[in-house]
């Protein structure tokens, strides 16, 4: 929790409901029935911000299971071939700290935010956080070796994001064009921006 949310809990009279949900639904660790949430999730949500505070988002998407559970206070997803920016990464590189936001938009409709730091782990040394070998190799298997690196997050905190606003969606199972380097698949210049800029100069 930072300062900021307790000052404005204390302004707008928050506080006690702000201090059940710290105590009630806040931990500092991935229990059992979070564990198991984040290994049947197909996608999350990451924030990351530079030294400067400069905020980034993105989207993180595989199979269910592709966010790996290492322990109760640690779990890891891949980094797979993107465009090449590393907006993300190099955030990380200047600022470890990070938000992953897992939401079921198909069964139950929960969320699950988890806060915490993040560090960059290579292929070559993922055994310095996987040390078994089998282990090891079903990962690579499991993403059929299209991984480039992992980032693995250290859990500050872990706490739930509520159903009220979550909208019920059908997952259709269209995964066609699933690690498609197709750039017309991909989504091109789905929102012009090469034209945009050209009328914007």
């Amino acid at each position: 929790m930072s300062q900021g949310e307790r000052n404005l809990q204390e302004m707008h009279g928050t506080k006690r409901r702000a201090d059940a949900f710290y105590n009630n639904q806040m931990i500092d660790y991935l229990n059992t029935e979070m564990q198991e949430f984040v290994k049947a999730q197909q996608f999350l949500f990451m924030s990351t911000s530079d030294a400067g505070g400069n905020c980034d988002s993105t989207f993180k998407a595989g199979e269910p299971g592709f966010v790996y559970i290492i322990d109760d206070k640690r779990l890891m997803y891949p980094e797979y071939r993107g465009n090449g920016v590393m907006a993300s990464l190099g955030n990380i590189t200047e600022n470890p700290h990070i938000g992953l936001l897992f939401i079921d938009f198909f069964e139950d409709q929960i969320g699950l935010h988890v806060n915490g730091a993040a560090e960059i782990i290579e292929n070559d040394e993922l055994h310095t956080i996987i040390p078994d070998d089998d282990t090891q190799s079903a990962l690579f298997a499991q993403h059929e070796n299209r991984t480039e690196r992992w980032v693995v997050t250290t859990v500050h905190e872990a706490y739930i994001h509520c159903s009220k606003h979550i909208p019920k969606l059908v997952d259709t199972k269209n995964l066609t064009d699933w690690g498609t380097d197709d750039t017309q698949k991909k989504g091109g210049d789905y929102f012009k921006v090469k034209q945009s800029k050209k009328q914007h100069e």
